[in-house]
């Protein structure tokens, strides 16, 4: 879900090409979410091989890659690890989402409404740990980092970017903001547009820059006064928030009371079972891994081969030339003095 906060952030359009030999902290299971849930057939179908294998997230994940590649762009990508005790309610509401979808894109069937089903389908779409696995198994192939954190995946990014092992978080989400990364970019997706929120309908969009001490300068708060914020509106430890309170209500609260955080809650009306001091931990002690060595090696065309067109019958002339355009632009790239894809 998210941190429902965007609306009050400093956002910047970016061109991707000053992103070139910057290190991106990419949000794993956000990427492959995106994929799995927008990548289908007109009638709302995930792409898949001739044994019935899902393919989605392994096309939107090789196709993604290798354009910011193409770019320059030096990818790690985070993985969530185990998730926190708090958010199992907001896990149980997402597997109750895709109950009530299934039964929508049921009856879209019976009725053979493609519009409806491909609509419903999408809500469905459910990331095993099969697919999480052989996502993994691609990116290395591909010659890319591949991070595994104690827990959320965007706390892990954000610590990565506040070592300054990577230029900032590529996320759709502001969590890895309230886990304090410096810089979060969003709408990183080439494509240049991106499914409109519970329509089939697109928009276009452009890469955006949320540069977060500009944002808590604006906004006239502290990182901690930010995570308050957030817990306002509400967070997957906190799912809702408090009733009645949106962005810009939250951010007078927070505004008139400072650091006061017991009589800011107090006067919000704070009734979760756990204790706002419980879920402020969540952000403010999340664990992550520390200084990481992060390395880069040029694709590997046989394993890529083998995940791709031997396992899944992508088509192999179009997976051999990506990664020919790949050698093509790091050959490019070392005569401008990138390097080697490597920081």
């Amino acid at each position: 879900m998210g941190v429902n906060i965007t609306d009050l952030l400093v956002r910047k359009e970016l061109q991707l090409d000053s992103l070139a030999g910057k290190v991106i902290a990419a949000d794993a299971h956000l990427f492959l979410y995106q994929f799995i849930t927008t990548i289908r057939q007109p009638d709302g179908t995930p792409l898949m091989d001739s044994k019935g294998n899902i393919t989605s997230h392994l096309s939107g994940l090789f196709s993604r890659s290798a354009r910011l590649m193409e770019k320059g762009v030096k990818l790690v990508y985070v993985f969530d690890g185990k998730a926190p005790e708090l958010k199992a309610e907001e896990r149980e509401r997402r597997k109750q989402l895709k109950q009530d979808a299934k039964i929508k894109y049921e009856e879209a069937v019976e009725s053979h409404d493609l519009t409806a089903m491909k609509k419903f389908a999408g809500r469905t779409a459910h990331l095993t740990r099969e697919m999480i696995e052989e996502s993994k198994a691609l990116i290395r192939a591909l010659g890319l980092p591949v991070i595994e954190a104690p827990s959320e995946g965007e706390a892990q990014a954000a610590q990565l970017v506040k070592e300054g092992l990577a230029y900032a978080v590529a996320s759709q989400d502001a969590d890895s903001l309230m886990f304090g990364t410096p810089r979060l970019i969003r709408n990183i997706s080439i494509a240049g547009k991106r499914k409109k929120a519970n329509k089939v309908a697109y928009e276009t969009v452009e890469p955006e820059l949320v540069d977060l001490q500009e944002t808590l300068s604006s906004l006239g708060i502290s990182q901690s006064q930010l995570i308050v914020l957030g817990m306002l509106v509400g967070t997957d430890f906190n799912q809702g928030g408090i009733k009645g309170i949106g962005p810009k209500n939250a951010l007078k609260l927070v505004k008139k009371h400072g650091d006061n955080f017991d009589a800011l809650f107090k006067e919000a009306n704070w009734q979760f079972p756990r204790g706002w001091q419980e879920i402020y931990a969540v952000f403010s002690e999340m664990p992550v891994k520390k200084d990481i060595q992060l390395s880069w090696a040029p694709p590997n065309i046989e394993q890529v081969k083998r995940l791709l067109v031997d396992n899944h019958e992508f088509s192999e002339e179009r997976v051999l030339s990506t990664l020919q355009k790949l050698a093509e632009q790091k050959g490019k790239a070392a005569q401008k003095g990138l390097g080697d894809f490597f920081h």
